[in-house]
């Protein structure tokens, strides 16, 4: 996965990185653990089953869903999405993306 280091993206303070496409864009001073590539391996993976834009609808779509049912809270929102749940459950599992099944976001 290729990582480009700035200081613009991903905004806000709240997050360090973001995998755009399957590239991973981290601010300057983000600490890029095993644990977090692996976690963003395991969107690349998500993102090329689904298809790049399919994937980024149905992350928004679900988003969107999880704000309402969360009452706005942005945070817990984000971490009930699907695709965040399975990336934070098998993040640090540096096996899980050889033994992945497929749409494991939704078993």
């Amino acid at each position: 996965m290729k990582v480009i280091r700035n200081k613009i993206i991903p905004i806000g303070r709240g997050f360090g990185a973001i995998n755009l496409f399957g590239v991973l864009f981290a601010k300057q001073k983000m600490k890029l653990t095993p644990e977090v590539l692996n976690h963003e391996m395991i969107h690349t993976c998500q993102m090329r089953e689904l298809g790049y834009v399919p994937f980024y609808i149905v992350y928004v779509v679900e988003w969107l869903i999880r704000m309402v049912q969360h009452r706005g809270k942005l945070y817990d929102a984000y971490y009930a999405i699907s695709f965040e749940r399975e990336a934070y459950a098998n993040g640090s599992n540096p096996d899980y993306i050889t033994h992945r099944r497929h749409f494991a976001q939704w078993r």
